[in-house]
């Protein structure tokens, strides 16, 4: 049956009548408790009843009180509250319980009350005044436990921030919160609260930083703070003044400014913390904000200014010191004021920047000026920052001439790192609107152009290609108007300087810079023709320059991406020139032509990727490589017909272009002939005796295997690829190929987790027992879980399931397990290189968690005689090493015992000796079992010593000093 709380209440009279205390808890304790499930069932006159009777019980005996509380908290979430209760329960809450003698649990119920109250009974709590104010202090005085001290920061906060009214009591909520300032809080391990020390201190932030009030009060705590020896009260002072400053005015503080830069300036000056110095920096910062933001009367002194005027004179002649040790301190300060707002960087500027370059004309060693120009591109980048340069005020444009000069000479310097400053300070420069005249852009093209294709240093070079990309968006009439031109006459001339060291050669970085300087519709007009006019000239058979072209035409395509018109100018005429390109030299058939284009495609490859637009072309290309359909081309007169799928020779290596194009379309693109295509793919795939091309098709075939919508048509081709697959696995001489394309059908139907791929992947594991074809399957296993560079990965849109390899690790290892057992001696090095394979692709975290099964047969794998094998079966041991020692400690003899005896490969000794300098990672009881093996292993690492190489003596001389080192103190 169901009972009113009347009858709920009537029932228990016995108990809560009763004289004993315990007996009268007990009953209030379950009225308390079915109160709590059925508050929202009360009815108003029954919520009055019961607030009256649990305000008398206040009053009773102490064993009664965490009942009572728990009583009221289920009536303050009552909706039917009367007006007035609210206020009478917190009053009789206030008068009647002493709140910090109450167990945690009961205190936390009474901040639980106050909060309902607070966010149902708002307006009441208010017209209590400062009473309620006043009220919480005592119930929150004292409080030490960090769940509760949560709430009660909260209800601080709100109390602030919801403009209740503080009284004369401003000072007693201060004290009452800032003694956990700062907060020293470390949470007992395995917390099943989760209140992290970090929680605390924000919560105590935001109380501290709410009220302009608490200024006169917190400020002098924060200086002293400051003044701490600890590091953590150091930061959560200046974090907190940091906070403060976003609400705080020039009225609170002006009378500690003097004091709060003191106390910046010295920690700037002398701390070793770099997280010292970023927060003291913050907080200069803030504080220069606050005074910038504050509305000043007409006889009101400036304080910003009488603020900036200390900064200045306490850092300004530090600029000017010979020995320059406190330049950079002295820079940051000024930096961080400066970037405050526009009045402070105008009025430190103006000081500052005259100074710097006075400075920089003054010293001659390039280290000191590349100092002053770090110094001075600070402030120009403060510049960048505030926008247009503002004649009347800006000192950088009345000194214009003088920094012009200033860069101009850094780009000059021998010195690289000069060079380097002076090349960012350039593009700053140039990002200013209106502050380069003309004759100064001329120059700036000029400088970059020298530096781009005649300085010796890389860096220098390629910094100034990425400072014109930058400029060349601002200025594209000057750079299309006098760089590209420039870079032209240099690319077809030729005579631009050889480097020293003949890393790369002139024209090199002429195609470099013509494809950095790309970064605009109007630019890109005037390099796609030159780049491509070059490609068209490259004599045949300079592979390297032809693949430089495409690199640079690959830039261009990328830059061009976020740009419709300079994508869809790029898509127009690079693509089907490129193509006209590979196809005319595939019609040749000459090898020459042939080497150039089986060059040039595979960098093509990465230009058509990038290709938003590449989704038009699909239904030109398909057509062209099915039918021969040259129309679009330009200059589609060719030697003869293009059939790459009919003719033999260099036409079919072009397969790799139709690849790029095809696999790399997304899902809802319809490839038109699909069927078609899919069948000449699976032809050429079984039946070309080159290897590129065979391997092409194949990749090719899974490729779009991998996104063809499921259904009978998918079934269809997948069955046609088993039947040709199948017999030309058992016998014939393309063996090899028709394993190569079972490889890659698996890999796409193991990613989109379709049913045929455990079929296929028992085919795989039944090809490791054949002499010839066995050691490339294992091999094949790596492709199967490694990601492939050009398909089947998630940037050309294939359908990628989660966990695959986790998913072809429990599906498949048990196997490879069984097939080692029971395979022949000569073949089992197969099973092991592929479970090698498998593993070193499993995320780590599985790794560590199934490599322990695994470890006898990584073990054995150590005695293969395949250099793979050994170098995967290492790199599987090192996490097993050192996240699971306990098992590693019991196989300590079989481990040095192998290590060892691969020591005399001079191919594996670098692996080895990682090895072994692994096992002293463990835990000190692995340690303590290496010791009887100490002597042996050092005299074995003495061989290592002599190597011939390098790379060989360094790993050896760290790992047998760290096994001298084994079983000494403190090890």
């Amino acid at each position: 049956g169901s009972w009113t709380i009347l009858q709920l209440v009537e029932a228990l009279g016995f108990c809560l009548e009763n004289t004993d205390p315990r007996t009268r808890g007990r009953g209030i304790q379950l009225l308390s408790q079915v109160l709590l499930e059925c508050h929202s069932l009360l009815q108003e006159k029954e919520v009055l009843h019961l607030v009256l009777f649990y305000e008398n019980r206040l009053q009773d005996h102490h064993l009664l009180i965490p009942s009572v509380l728990q009583g009221l908290r289920a009536l303050s979430l009552c909706e039917v509250l009367a007006p007035g209760l609210a206020v009478s329960v917190l009053k009789a809450i206030f008068q009647e319980v002493h709140v910090q003698s109450l167990l945690q649990q009961d205190r936390y119920t009474v901040y639980s009350i106050i909060t309902n109250f607070m966010a149902t009974r708002e307006e009441e709590l208010k017209g209590l005044g400062a009473d309620f104010t006043f009220g919480f202090i005592q119930v929150m005085d004292g409080e030490k436990d960090p769940r509760n001290l949560m709430v009660a920061f909260q209800i601080v906060h709100d109390l602030i921030v919801k403009n209740y009214a503080l009284g004369p009591f401003v000072e007693e909520l201060f004290e009452v919160t800032s003694c956990y300032f700062p907060i020293d809080f470390t949470p007992p391990p395995n917390d099943p609260h989760g209140i992290q020390r970090e929680d605390l201190i924000l919560s105590l932030r935001a109380v501290l930083a709410s009220t302009p009030q608490f200024a006169e009060f917190l400020l002098p705590l924060l200086i002293e703070k400051m003044d701490s020896d600890l590091q953590s009260a150091k930061l959560d002072s200046l974090q907190t003044l940091t906070a403060c400053c976003a609400i705080y005015g020039q009225k609170e503080l002006q009378e500690f400014l003097p004091s709060l830069w003191s106390s910046l300036r010295r920690e700037v000056f002398q701390t070793a913390s770099e997280k010292v110095e970023a927060e003291c920096l913050s907080a200069l910062h803030a504080l220069s904000a606050c005074l910038s933001r504050s509305v000043l009367s007409s006889d009101a002194e400036d304080r910003l200014d009488s603020f900036l005027s200390s900064i200045l004179q306490d850092c300004r002649h530090h600029l000017c010191e010979p020995d320059m040790k406190l330049v950079w301190p002295s820079a940051k300060l000024l930096q961080a004021a400066a970037s405050a707002s526009l009045r402070s960087y105008h009025r430190l500027t103006h000081s500052i920047l005259p100074l710097l370059l006075e400075q920089y004309n003054k010293h001659s060693q390039s280290s000191q000026r590349r100092t002053i120009l770090e110094m001075l591109l600070g402030f120009l980048e403060l510049q960048q920052k505030w926008g247009h340069v503002e004649e009347d005020e800006s000192a950088l444009l009345s000194l214009q001439e003088t920094v012009c000069s200033v860069v101009f000479s850094a780009l000059t310097d021998p010195s690289v790192q000069l060079q380097l400053v002076g090349i960012r300070a350039l593009t700053v420069l140039g990002s200013l609107q209106g502050f380069l005249s003309p004759s100064d852009l001329e120059l700036v093209v000029d400088h970059l152009v020298r530096l781009a294709l005649h300085e010796e240093d890389s860096q220098s070079s390629e910094a100034a290609m990425e400072a014109a990309g930058s400029l060349a968006p601002v200025y594209p009439k000057v750079f299309s108007g006098r760089m590209v031109p420039r870079l032209g006459e240099e690319l077809q001339s030729g005579r631009t300087d050889s480097l020293a060291k003949g890393l790369i050669s002139g024209i090199g970085r002429c195609l470099q810079a013509l494809a950095a300087v790309s970064t605009h519709t109007s630019i890109v007009r005037e390099t796609v023709p030159v780049l491509l006019q070059h490609l068209r000239n490259v004599e045949a058979g300079n592979a390297q320059e032809v693949v430089s072209v495409c690199q640079s035409l690959h830039r261009v395509a990328l830059q061009c991406q976020q740009d419709a018109e300079g994508c869809w100018y790029y898509h127009q005429t690079v693509v089907p020139c490129l193509l006209a390109m590979a196809v005319q030299a595939a019609t040749q058939g000459k090898h020459r032509g042939s080497s150039k284009k089986e060059n040039s495609g595979s960098a093509t490859l990465r230009c058509l990727l990038s290709l938003r637009l590449a989704a038009q072309s699909v239904s030109h290309v398909v057509p062209l490589f099915l039918d021969g359909e040259v129309s679009f081309l330009p200059q589609n007169s060719f030697p003869c017909s293009f059939q790459p799928f009919e003719v033999c020779g260099p036409q079919r290596r072009l397969v790799a272009l139709l690849m790029a194009f095809v696999c790399s379309l997304p899902h809802n693109v319809v490839i038109p002939q699909q069927e078609r295509l899919l069948r000449e793919l699976l032809a050429l795939s079984c039946s070309c005796s080159c290897p590129f091309t065979a391997t092409t098709a194949s990749k090719c075939f899974a490729g779009l295997v991998n996104k063809h919508p499921a259904g009978q048509q998918l079934d269809e081709i997948l069955q046609l690829a088993v039947n040709r697959m199948e017999p030309g696995l058992t016998e014939g001489p393309h063996r090899t190929q028709a394993l190569i394309l079972l490889l890659w059908v698996t890999k796409a139907l193991v990613l989109r987790y379709h049913p045929l791929s455990s079929h296929l992947t028992d085919k795989l594991l039944g090809l490791l027992s054949d002499v010839e074809l066995g050691p490339i399957a294992a091999d094949g296993f790596s492709l199967l879980m490694a990601e492939s560079p050009d398909v089947l990965h998630k940037g050309c849109h294939a359908d990628v399931r989660i966990m695959f390899r986790q998913r072809f690790f429990t599906d498949n290892v048990p196997k490879l397990v069984e097939g080692f057992h029971g395979a022949g001696a000569d073949v089992k090095a197969n099973y092991l290189k592929s479970l090698s394979h498998v593993l070193n692709h499993l995320p780590k975290p599985v790794l560590v968690t199934e490599l322990p099964t695994l470890l006898s047969l990584l073990l054995e794998a150590l005695s293969c005689s395949d250099r793979v094998v050994q170098l995967s079966t290492l790199s599987c041991l090192q996490p097993l090493l050192l996240e699971a020692p306990q098992i590693m400690s019991l196989h300590i003899d079989t481990l040095v015992t192998k290590f060892l005896s691969l020591a005399s490969s001079p191919a594996m000794v670098c692996a080895l000796l990682s090895a072994p300098h692994t096992l002293l990672l463990c835990p000190t009881v692995v340690v303590l079992q290496l010791l009887p093996y100490k002597a042996r292993v050092i005299r074995a690492l003495a061989k290592p010593l002599d190597d011939k190489k390098r790379l060989v003596r360094k790993e050896a001389v760290a790992a047998r000093g760290e096994w001298f080192l084994v079983g000494s103190p403190g090890r």
